[in-house]
């Protein structure tokens, strides 16, 4: 199920001004990113946030991650409205974040947070 863990409006802001115009208003690309990228979140944090949701602070940080992912995707799925450069610097700021909070949400599952 689509945008479960966050929304699309966050997802293509933090894409940016310059993502491709047409992905912006494609209702089922942008869908099947979220899937994509929520099946990825629960895979990598090993806790399935879709059904078994956790306190509000917790769930902000996992539609920052699900969001920084799907920005990802949709930046990668044509980079040519870019400055050089740019979307290189976008991609590696929401790479850093992602892996940080994936990194946290996992090493919380373990210190019971998530129960």
């Amino acid at each position: 199920m689509s945008w479960e863990l966050c929304t699309s409006a966050v997802a293509i802001s933090k894409a940016g001004v310059n993502v491709n115009e047409d992905l912006k208003i494609s209702g089922t690309q942008l869908a099947a990113f979220s899937d994509l990228v929520e099946g990825t979140v629960c895979m990598k944090t090993r806790r399935d946030w879709v059904t078994t949701a956790g306190e509000t602070q917790i769930m902000n940080a996992v539609a920052d991650v699900v969001s920084d992912l799907i920005a990802i995707k949709m930046i990668e799925y044509d980079m040519s409205g870019f400055i050089k450069g740019e979307d290189q610097t976008m991609l590696d700021v929401l790479t850093t974040n992602s892996d940080t909070i994936i990194k946290d949400l996992r090493e919380a599952n373990f210190q019971g947070l998530n129960k």
